[in-house]
């Protein structure tokens, strides 16, 4: 086992801290890109610097308020922690690399000096943007990253999305209130369609706002029939949907990213029924805009020698527990471990402060020269401190991760 020397202690000095550190400087502006920063440095500063990004936002940039959930324990080890808000909303990969730069040089402008390792973090769309600034971020000794529920197979998951966008359009076709015009680009341009516009539509196709005893037996088909497409549970159909009409539409007409081209397509796709292939719209993704797509990003396993923690809970239906195996499938296996939380309510980055204080531990001791970790040490960590810090601890080392073919349908040729 590679148990984390003084995690319990870590453990011990959040518990007791029950207030903001005062021993520290902050610094907060924006870039010439127009993305809000905020940096925080203790006084015990070791001269290392941790990058937190957010989660996917619709909203466009605005002032930081949150540096990650651990950010205080990473302060009170001497990092520095910082964070962008991003140039762009949405898919905020197009850009979010020049952003993380733009960061990295306010930092040195405003603390008055170069940080020496990085440490890149993020949760959810910031694990994507995390490990794409590990290949293609250009920025100064990044040492390491610690991700959770990280959408770290990159733009493949917009695959799933349009797939899931165009079936709606067969399952729920002839109910009035069910539309949502807009098929394969999401929304229609300059829809001013919001979420609650997509809930009631939804609902009025499946009622899965409703009981399962008020629903229609035409709404309880309906609805079978999304979930088993999508292989999400009940409870992420709604935001599942919101990502794939307003996220959609944002993703293509947003003159910051496809600028009204059609980056994916499904021309040659096999749905598993007769009836949803033969009805189903085709679309072809255009080529220059599906380039651009994938540059933002696909990942390579470029990792430049980068030690590499990804934690993601299993029944996540909004960032897909298969992400992890396109990541792996690419990079070294010497650059990566990956634990797997086992839930039993299926959840969307639903962590216990012990599960991902352990993951960070586990992370900065083998960035310090330690052993690699296994996800074995990462679940012992955490049964180390959670009395603590608060569990439980689920970590499965034998958890076996499906390949993202099985649930988001390759394209063809």
């Amino acid at each position: 086992m590679n148990r984390t020397p003084g995690i319990l202690l870590a453990a011990l000095l959040i518990a007791l801290t029950t207030s903001p550190l005062a021993a520290t400087t902050e610094y907060e502006g924006t870039t010439a890109g127009g993305a809000y920063y905020r940096i925080a440095v203790p006084d015990n500063w070791n001269g290392d610097l941790v990058i937190w990004n957010r989660g996917f936002s619709f909203s466009g940039p605005k002032p930081v308020t949150d540096l990650g959930v651990l950010a205080e324990i990473q302060m009170i080890e001497g990092f520095a922690v910082a964070a962008s808000s991003l140039r762009q909303g949405g898919w905020a990969l197009f850009k979010s690399n020049k952003d993380l730069r733009a960061l990295v040089a306010a930092f040195r402008r405003d603390v008055g000096r170069t940080p020496g390792r990085i440490i890149i973090s993020g949760g959810s769309l910031g694990g994507g943007v995390a490990v794409h600034a590990l290949e293609k971020g250009r920025l100064p000794n990044v040492v390491g990253a610690y991700t959770v529920c990280g959408a770290v197979g990159g733009s493949r998951s917009w695959d799933g999305g349009l797939d899931l966008r165009l079936a709606y359009d067969v399952i729920c076709a002839g109910i009035p209130e069910a539309a949502i015009p807009g098929g394969p680009t999401g929304l229609e341009r300059n829809s001013d369609w919001t979420p609650e516009d997509v809930e009631r539509a939804v609902n009025a196709c499946t009622g899965i706002d409703r009981l399962p005893s008020r629903r229609s037996r035409a709404q309880k088909r309906n609805l079978a029939r999304l979930l088993e497409l999508a292989q999400i549970p009940p409870t992420f159909l709604q935001p599942a949907m919101d990502f794939a009409t307003r996220g959609l539409a944002d993703l293509t007409f947003d003159r910051g990213k496809l600028k009204g081209r059609q980056g994916i397509g499904n021309e040659n796709v096999d749905y598993g029924d007769a009836e949803l292939n033969a009805a189903i719209q085709r679309v072809a993704p255009q080529k220059r805009a599906a380039k651009k797509l994938a540059k933002s990003f696909t990942p390579t396993g470029k990792v430049k020698g980068a030690k590499i923690v990804n934690l993601h809970t299993s029944g996540d239906g909004l960032v897909i527990v298969e992400n992890q195996s396109e990541y792996a499938a690419v990079v070294p296996p010497e650059n990566l471990t990956i634990g797997i939380v086992v839930e039993r309510v299926p959840s969307h980055c639903f962590f216990s402060p012990a599960e991902v204080l352990a993951g960070w531990e586990s992370t900065l001791a083998w960035i310090n020269g330690g052993e690699q970790p296994t996800a074995a040490d990462i679940q012992a960590n955490c049964e180390e401190i959670a009395d603590v810090l608060g569990g439980p601890c689920r970590i499965d080392p034998d958890y076996e991760i499906a390949d993202m073919d099985g649930r988001i349908r390759p394209r063809g040729d």
